[in-house]
């Protein structure tokens, strides 16, 4: 599936910010087609990947301003990876003790995805004794998904995922948080992934500009197939109407667009989304 994504972030600031620099995470893995254009314009921008893979690029702005609007337009195909035989995985405590060198860095706590017991405790249910990896991961996506209601007033960006735990709500990024936390409590490794997710108006409605969504899910390390992708909030494993922009330990190493600044006081943030299909 080839698409054509248009994000564009705008910052409006109670007061003028002298000096700013910024690190954005907005171009999608598989692409080199991303057009990024900056208001008030910098005065260059510069790229570099990232330790996890991803692509930065990274500007200052030197002059006085009380708006900053960022809009990232990329062209990008999904392929959609082979459907994983699940019952064929590993038992995840052989996972769990033989963890691949290259995935043993999402086995250890980040500041927004730590083990603790209540989530150990509360994974245990679908990782029975001997079951496969990947097998007792689809399981606990679905429990997230029915056990867990998605509220958009429930959290904010830095909503510890203990209470997520706790309220049974949440958006994207905190299921994904909890999912990964329940891993880690296990022993296993697991990765944070954001993103974009195609979606379809209501039968009969138009399509809405912006009202696609950045999105956010999760990876979980298998030996036999790598990294597989899991969706708590959908209830699914992704396929080719999810497109990845980023992926690290939780949503700190992924954050779209990050900043600096000297000034600004107050802001308000607007982001709108769009992503459209080319080839259908």
């Amino acid at each position: 599936m080839l698409y054509r994504v248009r994000h564009e972030t705008r910052y409006d600031y109670e007061e003028p910010v002298s000096i700013s620099h910024h690190i954005l995470r907005l171009t999608p893995h598989g692409t080199d087609h991303t057009h990024i254009d900056i208001s008030p314009r910098p005065p260059a921008l510069a790229s570099h990947t990232d330790y996890f893979g991803n692509t930065v690029t990274s500007f200052n702005l030197l002059e006085p301003h009380s708006r900053m609007v960022v809009v990232a337009t990329s062209e990008v195909e999904v392929t959609p990876p082979a459907e994983p035989i699940l019952a064929a995985s590993p038992a995840w405590e052989t996972v769990r003790d033989n963890v691949a060198f290259e995935a043993c860095q999402y086995v250890f706590d980040s500041l927004r995805a730590g083990a603790r017991p209540q989530f150990a405790e509360y994974a245990l249910t679908s990782f029975t004794p001997r079951r496969p990896v990947l097998e007792a991961a689809r399981d606990l996506t679905r429990r997230i998904f029915e056990d867990f209601r998605f509220d958009s007033k429930a959290s904010e960006v830095s909503t510890p995922v203990e209470t997520t735990f706790e309220k049974r709500r949440g958006v994207c990024q905190d299921f994904s948080h909890l999912q990964i936390a329940c891993l880690r409590s296990l022993g296993l490794p697991a990765r944070y992934v954001s993103g974009y997710l195609r979606t379809l108006p209501p039968p009969g409605k138009p399509r809405l500009a912006g009202a696609d969504a950045s999105h956010a899910w999760c990876s979980v390390w298998s030996p036999d197939t790598g990294w597989v992708d899991f969706d708590p909030t959908n209830n699914c494993i992704p396929s080719d109407s999810h497109i990845t922009v980023a992926w690290g330990r939780d949503y700190g190493d992924v954050s779209p667009v990050y900043g600096v600044l000297l000034g600004g006081a107050d802001h308000t943030l607007d982001v709108g989304v769009d992503v459209i299909p080319l080839d259908s």
